[in-house]
This record gives C-alpha cells, sequence and structure tokens, in this order.
C-alpha cells in the first residue's frame, strides 16, 4: 500500500505532467503544437509527388538522354557518317533501316506518325534507303540512338541511351519494329557490327595500343547479344582458350530488393549507370572507383584514369537517382499463357525448393540471395575468366524472374549453356542432385514460368 508521503510527491508531479502535456496538445495551451503542425507540409501526398516525378524523369532519362555521348560517337568515332552513307553527307554506303533492323537496333512504333505508318504498310517506303534511317533519327524513333541535325536536317553527330542495350520492342507490327520493352535484353543488337561502321577507330586503338585490324577483329567476335564492359580497363580481348570474351546482355528488370547487378556484381545499379554511362556510352560526367586503379588485374584503366573520371559538364551525376528509381520500378515480365505446361510447372516449382537445392540460392521471390549475392567460381563449377577481370573475383547469383524474356544467346554470362536444360544438367552433375529427366524437364517448365 502507496504510503501518503510518497502521493504528496507523486501527485503534483503528475499534475504539473498534465498541464505540460495538455499545453502541448492544445488543452489550455491554446493549440500551439497543432499549429506548429499544421505549417509542416503533407508528407504522404510529397511522397507520392516525388515518386511520380522521378518515375516520369527516370523513363525520360533511360530512353531519350544521352549524357553527352554524342561528342563521343559523332565528334571522335564519327559513327553518324558511316550511317548516312556519302549521298546524304556522310561516307560509303549508309545504313538502310533493313541493314539497321538486321544488327538488332529496333524502331518505336509509337514514335512514327500514322500515315509514314500507313505509307510502310502498303510498301511505299523504301526499306534500303539510308534517307530512311535518318528521317527516323529525326523522329526519335530509333530506341536507344538519339541523331543532332542541324537546321538544314543534315546530320551533325549521334549519341547513345541506356535503351540501346536494355531495351527492345514488342514486334507488333514486323519483326524489330514495336513499341518499346524496357529494361529487356536487347539480345538481338550487334554491337560490335555497329561500333566497326565507324570512320575514325582511332579512339580505341590508342587506348588499347592496337591496330585498327585488332580492333576489328575484337569487335566481330562478340556477335549478337553481347558486350564487353571490361576490355577497356583490362584490356583482355579473349579468353585464355581464344574464344571471344564478351559477355551477354544483361536484362535490367527486376531488381527491385537486389543487392549486386551484372555477372561479376561489380556495384549496385547506381554503380551501373555511372559506370555505363560515363566510361561504357562515353557521357560527360564523375565516376570514380579506385579499385579500376590497380595497374595489375587493369592495366588499361590504370593508365586512361577511368577510375576517376571527372568529365565536365557533369551530364549524368544528377540524373542517377532518378534513372535508379525508374530501373527498380521495371517489374519482370510474365510469361505469355500457354508459353509453358503449367502443370509441369507445378511440380517443378516442389522440386526447385526442394530436390533440386535451386532456392538455396536463387531465394524466392527475389531469386536471387538477399544480401551479399556472389559465389566463388568453384561453387558454381566454371572457369575464373570472367570473375577475376571483376574487383569481386566472383559470380552474381542471377535473378530468375522474367528468364523466358532473354533464353536468346545461350544462359550464363557468356551464354556457355545453350537452354535451360544444359544448365540443370551442369548442375545436377555438380552438386549429385540425382534428378530423373522427368524432373529435369519439370524443372525447365518451372523456370520459364517466372
Amino acid at each position: 500500500m502507496r504510503s501518503k508521503a510518497i502521493e504528496s510527491l507523486i501527485v503534483p508531479v503528475l499534475a504539473g505532467f498534465a498541464i505540460l502535456v495538455g499545453a502541448g496538445l492544445g488543452i489550455g495551451g491554446q493549440g500551439n503544437a497543432q499549429a506548429q503542425t499544421s505549417k509542416l507540409p503533407d508528407n504522404d501526398g510529397q511522397i507520392s509527388a516525388h515518386a511520380r516525378r522521378m518515375m516520369n524523369d527516370g523513363r525520360r532519362i533511360f530512353r531519350f538522354d544521352t549524357f553527352g555521348s554524342e561528342a563521343f560517337w559523332g565528334g571522335a568515332l564519327q559513327l553518324h557518317k558511316a550511317i548516312a552513307g556519302e549521298k546524304n553527307g556522310g561516307v560509303g554506303g549508309g545504313v538502310s533501316p533493313k541493314t539497321a533492323l538486321s544488327v538488332g537496333l529496333k524502331v518505336d512504333t509509337e514514335a512514327l506518325p500514322a500515315a509514314l505508318v500507313e505509307q510502310i504498310k502498303a510498301g511505299k517506303v523504301d526499306l534500303d534507303d539510308p534517307a530512311i534511317t535518318l528521317a527516323l533519327l529525326k523522329l526519335n524513333a530509333v530506341v536507344g540512338v538519339t541523331g543532332k541535325f542541324d537546321k538544314a536536317g543534315k546530320i551533325q553527330s549521334m549519341g547513345i541511351q541506356c535503351a540501346f542495350c536494355h531495351s527492345t520492342v514488342d514486334d507488333s507490327f514486323a519483326p524489330g519494329i514495336g513499341k518499346r520493352l524496357d529494361g529487356w535484353a536487347n539480345r538481338d543488337l550487334n554491337v560490335g557490327a555497329i561500333v566497326s561502321l565507324a570512320p575514325n577507330l582511332k579512339p580505341f586503338t590508342d587506348l588499347l595500343g592496337v591496330d585498327v585490324a585488332t580492333v576489328k577483329k575484337v569487335l566481330a567476335s562478340w556477335g549478337p547479344g553481347r558486350f564487353d564492359a571490361e576490355l577497356d580497363k583490362d584490356g583482355k580481348a579473349f579468353r585464355p582458350d581464344g574464344g571471344q570474351a564478351g559477355t551477354l546482355i544483361p536484362p535490367a528488370f527486376g531488381l527491385a530488393g537486389v543487392n549486386l547487378h551484372t555477372w561479376t556484381g561489380f556495384g549496385s545499379v547506381p554503380y551501373w549507370n555511372a559506370y555505363v554511362g560515363v566510361t561504357e556510352m562515353h557521357g560527360s560526367g564523375t565516376f570514380f572507383d579506385q579499385r579500376l586503379n590497380n595497374k595489375d588485374q587493369f592495366p588499361v584503366s590504370a593508365k586512361s584514369g577511368a577510375g576517376n573520371s571527372r568529365g565536365t559538364p557533369d551530364r549524368v551525376t544528377s540524373k542517377l537517382a532518378a534513372l535508379h528509381f525508374y530501373q527498380i520500378a521495371i517489374p519482370a515480365p510474365t510469361p505469355p499463357a500457354g508459353s509453358f505446361d503449367a502443370a509441369a510447372a507445378a511440380r517443378g516449382k516442389d522440386l526447385f525448393s526442394k530436390k533440386a537445392q535451386c532456392a538455396t540460392c536463387h531465394v524466392p521471390p527475389l531469386f536471387t540471395e538477399p544480401g551479399h549475392n556472389l559465389h566463388t567460381p568453384s561453387e558454381m563449377g566454371v572457369d575464373s575468366f570472367q570473375a577475376d577481370r571483376s574487383p569481386t573475383h566472383m559470380y552474381r547469383t542471377a535473378p530468375l524472374a522474367g528468364l523466358w524474356t532473354h533464353q536468346k544467346g545461350g544462359f550464363y554470362h557468356d551464354g556457355r549453356f545453350a537452354t535451360l536444360r544444359d544448365v540443370l544438367e551442369h548442375y545436377n552433375g555438380l552438386l549429385k542432385l540425382g534428378l530423373t529427366e522427368q524432373e529435369k524437364s519439370e524443372l525447365t517448365e518451372y523456370l520459364k514460368s517466372l
């Protein structure tokens, strides 16, 4: 039982506390705190408005921002002249729409005037004429490429965007022509063939210390859907066995919640946006990674200073936040109805989590590890060539959602496994899983369903 002495102390304290609280709540305090709170902005409204702005800005940047890369692709390489052709003020035969489509460039139908669409349908547009390619560039209809024209309509330069490699189209009009599919890996894009058209390859010969013939040999080795984002850092143009050293273009969707990105986990989404924007697209901006100053592992970048790039004006850094926001908002696409056996996929799902042990690393629903999602080459059961071109010396557990969209070109970083079945055979042997032929088929159907 509480003593009267203690009670005599508590009551005044509680009374005083009540007065203070009451004043703060406007009860006897004339609503001072309420008045102060009412001056604060609507936080939920601010967040929603910010999200809409970031989404719209990020989409625009992803699709249309060159980051000033026309200074390299046009100014240095003079690639726009090869596209135009001699008849249109450039050099050579030029690049016709048919040729552009054959090397994997895509056309956005939503950028085409209705009258032009009807003319194409009626066969009244000469798709063998480079002048039509220039007309498409003027309409901003070539996905990932922007032409710079003077007042007379003559092309002066060109630049590229993120969408160049990481967007395709739905082929709703014709193969290579349709509505944009942002985030999809363009496994048709032959980057090497496109770059090799440039009249001036001196920026590459000077950087790598080789002749033009060697540069063209390397570019030709990649083939469709591949690009070597480390060549300008380590100078390794070919594997030790003589094979090409490019890696498959990865998708840029389904990345929300995923820690490290690309095949060997150099860094996160904003890291790669800066890395690619500045050192691969050759935009004008800032990129810093002191790991690339290691002259033993990265002799080319240690000499060129690519790991501490400070382009002025900086056209990249201010756009990284919105670009990141948009990219992680792109969901992995759902596979079309009828593209897999649903009953077999249901059985494959159980195998995925249990007997096949896939979910140990490809943890649903991210389908990669939450946390540090890297593994040694020996854990993956493959050679270390590509891993050793990375500061991590490891390989990332690739997210599997949307796998059905990028089966062209094969699987793993270099496409060494032609089919999903080949991947399963690899792990069945490596981990001694003892999967039956039926179980492999069911697992394949499940992977196609993700």
